[in-house]
């Protein structure tokens, strides 16, 4: 590219992003170090008018969450899901983008009557929550949702033009969980909701479990094998409590990296392998309950026991 080919670019992108910071009514900012037409390119073409259904499924990630153009389907049979109640259609598309970008099965409503419905039907792993619309408001969207037990455990973070003082304590006492005011980064959405998650099966997580001849204490971080304490790292403690809790079913090394060193691999790396051979020298003749599935990762069996 050229220089005067690039000053367009810049020139264009800079129209865009005053242009769709008006769309979008200031409610998003860009994240530090990136622009905010970077965040949204993909509705760039279409923000003069509505988009259409054709567009949406053009544009969006599939409805579970799954994104076919990595091939990682297979990989994430189950993911979390988010239930979005927004009344704001410009709004709604471009976190539910961001959300499916993550990973996440992303379900939506557009006033509060819908959104209680569809909590009470699909029990999502977490809500986000505008405050203004019809059909109840966020703040009575939320005293129904942790009113009812089968609603109560799941997680609210109120996304709002409302950013007084006032309106957060409101939301907090009754029950959200975490409160983020628009204008707002998609990231820091996505962090956030992230971290409600990881609070929420720390939190439901028994501190002490037992699996076969295994005793794995959370608080201490020790394992006793047959009654005998193993030395295990941290890191090694997380990576079998993981795979004790997911017992019977396979884990890939994707998920591996993902879950415990908090990073995907865009290389082929021995990270997860080398740590399951370790942990397989500690637990000597106890070494098969961690079983390798050829091409696919590791599962542990409490069961397995040597030939």
């Amino acid at each position: 590219m050229n220089n005067a080919q690039g000053e367009r670019s810049t020139h264009i992108g800079l129209r865009w992003e005053r242009a769709t910071s008006h769309r979008f009514h200031g409610f998003f900012r860009s994240d530090q170090g990136g622009p905010l037409f970077a965040q949204i390119q993909p509705f760039l073409p279409y923000l003069s008018t509505p988009l259409s259904d054709r567009q949406r499924k053009w544009l969006l990630p599939p409805e579970d969450g799954s994104d076919s153009s990595k091939g990682n389907a297979a990989h994430n049979p189950m993911p979390e899901t988010i239930l979005l109640i927004e009344d704001e259609e410009d709004v709604s598309d471009l976190i539910r983008y961001h959300l499916r970008k993550a990973q996440f099965r992303v379900l939506s409503a557009r006033d509060g009557a819908e959104g209680i419905e569809t909590a009470m039907e699909q029990r999502p792993d977490a809500v986000v929550l505008d405050i203004m619309m019809p059909r109840f408001n966020g703040f009575e969207v939320a005293k129904k949702l942790k009113a009812d037990p089968l609603t109560e455990p799941i997680p609210i973070l109120f996304l709002s033009a409302k950013g007084e003082a006032e309106s957060r304590i409101k939301g907090l006492e009754l029950g959200a969980d975490d409160y983020l005011s628009k204008p707002f980064s998609p990231r820091e959405l996505v962090l956030r909701i992230q971290s409600l998650l990881r609070r929420k099966r720390t939190s439901s997580t028994p501190e002490t479990i037992t699996a076969g001849p295994l005793i794995l204490d959370r608080a201490t971080l020790k394992v006793t094998l047959d009654g005998t304490r193993l030395d295990l790292t941290a890191t090694e403690f997380k990576l079998l409590s993981l795979l004790v809790d997911k017992e019977g079913t396979i884990q890939t090394r994707e998920s591996l990296h993902q879950e415990i060193w908090g990073y995907s691999p865009s290389v082929d790396t021995r990270t997860a392998d080398t740590h399951i051979r370790r942990l397989r020298e500690k637990l000597g003749k106890y070494a098969p309950i961690l079983q390798t599935v050829r091409g696919e990762g590791y599962r542990f069996v409490s069961t397995a026991r040597e030939p």
